[in-house]
C-alpha cells in the first residue's frame, strides 16, 4: 500500500477510525510515517499527537486501545480508513466516539467476531482446538453435526423450553458457521442473499 506522507509539510495526514463492528466513525487523528509503522508492528492504533509533539498510542493512559484490523487508503493515497475494536469509550469525555454518539455494542455483532474467529481458526488450526478439530473431519462431519444441532433445536422448540432453544439454536448456528467456513463462505453470504430476497 503507497501512502503520500508527503503531501503536507507537515507530514502528517488524516486517519479515520471506524468501528470494525458497528461501522460508527468513532475518531479523527493524525499519522505521520513513523505512527503508520508503529501502528502496523503493535496492532494499536498511534497517532502522532499535534499538542504533544510526539507518538501518541490511544489507550496508552487509559487503556482504552484501538485494536486494528484494517487499514486502507483513499483514492488520493492521503487519508487512511481504519477499522479497529475498540477498547472502552474512545473519547477522553468518556463518550462512546468523539462526536459524542452511542456507538451500539448490541451482542448481535459478537456474529462477525465469531466468524472471523472461525476463519482464523481455519487458517492456524492449532491442535487442542474443537473448531480444528471439526475443519480436519471433513464437510459430511461438519454437515452431520449441523442436521444433529437442528434435530436438537427442533426439539426443545417443540418442548417449549426456551433456554434450552436458545441454547440449542446457537450450538446450531455455530455449527453452520464452521460449515460455511470449510467451504469458503461465511455469514454474510447469508446476510446478502437474505437482503436480495427483501427487496
Amino acid at each position: 500500500m503507497t501512502i503520500n506522507f508527503n503531501k503536507e509539510a507537515s507530514g502528517l495526514i488524516p486517519a479515520i477510525i471506524q468501528d470494525e463492528h458497528s461501522n460508527k466513525v468513532l475518531m479523527l487523528g493524525f499519522m505521520n510515517a513513523e505512527a503508520y509503522e508503529k501502528t502496523v508492528q503493535t496492532g494499536q492504533v498511534t497517532f502522532f499527537s499535534r499538542t504533544r509533539k510526539r507518538l501518541w498510542t490511544k489507550g496508552e493512559e487509559s487503556g482504552n486501545f484501538l485494536n486494528v484490523v484494517s487499514i486502507t487508503t483513499d483514492c488520493d493515497q492521503d487519508t487512511l480508513l481504519i477499522r479497529a475494536i475498540p477498547v472502552g469509550p474512545v473519547c477522553h469525555t468518556g463518550s462512546d466516539t468523539c462526536w459524542d454518539e452511542v456507538n451500539p455494542t448490541d451482542d448481535f455483532y459478537f456474529l462477525k467476531t465469531l466468524q472471523d474467529f472461525i476463519a482464523k481458526r481455519k487458517v492456524e488450526m492449532p491442535k487442542g482446538s474443537y473448531t480444528t478439530s471439526l475443519f480436519e473431519s471433513g464437510t459430511a462431519k461438519i454437515a452431520q453435526k449441523v442436521g444433529e444441532e437442528a434435530v436438537e433445536t427442533v426439539i426443545e422448540a417443540m418442548a417449549n423450553n426456551d433456554e434450552r432453544l436458545i441454547y440449542e439454536a446457537s450450538d446450531l448456528l455455530y455449527h453452520l458457521m464452521v460449515l460455511l467456513s470449510h467451504k469458503g463462505l461465511s455469514i454474510s453470504d447469508l446476510a446478502t442473499e437474505l437482503k436480495k430476497r427483501h427487496k
